[in-house]
């Protein structure tokens, strides 16, 4: 008797369900369902089952299945939510201009940052968005290329250990400049995690990365209550402490120190106009209103945005670059030409004004970004009724789901060659849709670091390729598409190998 009250209950619970969804329903209809099995209760969520790279595999089938549909659009089932796949410029314009607010399937990306704003509702993202801007101003990001050239000089000194001696992987070496790189113009610390492979905070860094996408995937780990109850929680509970409190106590003692410098100057009576290098937190705390600004809560939020995203963008943009780059010599002989036109055979360290030189390494970078975009997907949710161009009209409540891989490889915009390396395409070839091209977003939300991400990636390639010439892994010439995995952040599978030699 009991069981049948039991599967009574269900069956009640799933036609109401099926009624509050009947919107839903029809949409996928109009739009089109991925040829996966939808399974009762969890939908499409079990396709995400599996490693990293079978992740990776099932969002570049569901973008390629995108593209091929009328609407450049599919649709999946997570749990009792539908979300829409986009692999269309048009589409993923209006959406990403259209509807700001984040996924709610994104919120258990915060248990790390909190509100920062790359996560936050749009009533925090807002008025934080307008403290941010001036921090990224052409002036602010110039005076970080000192310290870009400066720890790209360390990362080319510890490859001497690696070079000449086979295949290894580039990752630590490259990931461990970025974190320095970062940690010192955000937060005005030397971490010296180049010279330090242990570093504790990068490992809990890595870690937390690792935990947020395999949450993100299974959606019955998304309430924190459940969450909670699991051992990865525990392991990530441990790293963001770790995280949270290095951050809080250098903004404490950058506060204290700035109070200090202002009692100063005030008893010495002198207005002097203070014109050295400021940190991201320091202009963070001028901006948003110093004392009467941001509290300590809100400047650990955003600056452990800038560190996070700062530091995984340029890392796999630039790891990406270098694997690409051995397996086409044409294309990397090219560049150490447009380096010799630049610096001559010196050794003097790069500074700002070379950088806006170095056209061909730009195009390089930005074709990387098109084949291999560190964010591969972005999530948003429809919070009112929206009509797409097209005429179709949105339910309140699904998710979008910005393919950004499969966008970047959709012939429609890219030609037949979409798949190929060809850096030429972004020096002779206007862009048909400029939203074809968003390897940090599009519209409002779009990432506020675009720029100071360029700038890390091409000062670290440009001072490795000055020393080193980057050879494939063995001398089997393979130009087939790199295996590649999903931990938030793309990743190649096989980590980033390669062999260097010294340049003569």
């Amino acid at each position: 008797m009991l069981v049948q009250i039991i599967l009574l209950f269900l069956l009640v619970w799933l036609l109401v369900l099926r009624w509050q969804r009947r919107k839903m329903i029809e949409l996928s209809h109009k739009l089109g369902v991925t040829n996966h099995m939808t399974l009762p209760f969890v939908g499409h969520a079990y396709i995400f089952f599996g490693s990293d790279e079978d992740r990776m595999t099932k969002f570049q089938k569901l973008g390629r299945e995108a593209i091929a549909s009328e609407h450049g659009v599919t649709t999946i089932w997570q749990g009792h939510r539908l979300y829409l796949v986009v692999s269309d410029a048009k589409v993923a314009e209006f959406l990403l201009k259209t509807c700001l607010e984040k996924d709610d399937a994104v919120d258990c990306l915060k248990f790390v940052t909190g509100n920062g704003s790359i996560f936050a509702p749009v009533s925090l993202w807002r008025p934080r968005r307008k403290v941010l801007a001036p921090t990224f101003s052409p002036k602010n990001l110039q005076q970080f290329a000192e310290i870009f050239s400066r720890q790209s000089a360390i990362m080319v000194e510890q490859l001497r250990t690696a070079a000449g001696k086979g295949a290894f992987s580039i990752w630590q070496y490259i990931t461990t400049y970025t974190m320095d790189s970062v940690c010192e113009s955000t937060l005005g610390v030397l971490v010296n995690s180049q010279k330090q492979s242990e570093q504790p905070f990068l490992q809990a860094f890595d870690k937390c990365t690792q935990l947020d996408a395999d949450r993100l995937c299974k959606p019955w780990f998304h309430p924190q209550a459940i969450y909670e109850m699991t051992p990865a929680y525990k392991l990530h509970l441990k790293c963001r402490n770790y995280i949270c409190k290095f951050v809080d106590q250098i903004i404490k003692t950058k506060k204290q120190a700035l109070a200090e410098e202002k009692v100063s100057m005030a008893e010495s009576e002198q207005n002097i106009k203070h014109d050295g290098l400021k940190t991201f937190l320091e202009l963070l705390i001028d901006s948003s209103g110093g004392d009467r600004g941001y509290s300590d809560v809100e400047l650990r939020e955003e600056t452990l945005v800038l560190v996070l995203a700062g530091t995984d963008t340029s890392a796999v943009g630039t790891a990406f670059a270098s694997i690409l780059l051995s397996r086409y010599p044409d294309v990397q002989e090219k560049v150490y030409q447009e380096l010799l036109e630049v610096f001559g055979d010196s050794k003097r360290p790069v500074v700002a004004e070379d950088l806006p030189r170095l056209k061909y390494l730009d195009a390089v970078i930005r074709e990387t970004l098109r084949l291999y975009p560190p964010v591969p997907i972005i999530a948003r949710k429809i919070d009112k009724e929206v009509t797409l161009p097209s005429g179709i009209t949105l339910v309140e409540n699904c998710g979008v789901v910005i393919n950004i891989w499969a966008l970047h490889r959709n012939h429609h915009y890219w030609g037949d060659d979409a798949e190929q390396f060809r850096p030429e395409r972004f020096i002779d070839t206007p862009l048909k849709h400029h939203a074809a091209f968003m390897p940090f977003s599009h519209g409002p939300r779009a990432c506020i670091g675009y720029q100071y991400a360029m700038m890390s990636m091409k000062t670290a390639l440009s001072s490795l390729l000055r020393q080193y010439v980057i050879l494939p892994p063995s001398d089997v010439e393979d130009l087939k598409p790199f295996r590649v995995k999903f931990d938030i952040m793309m990743r190649d599978v096989d980590n980033f190998t390669l062999q260097l030699v010294k340049r003569v």
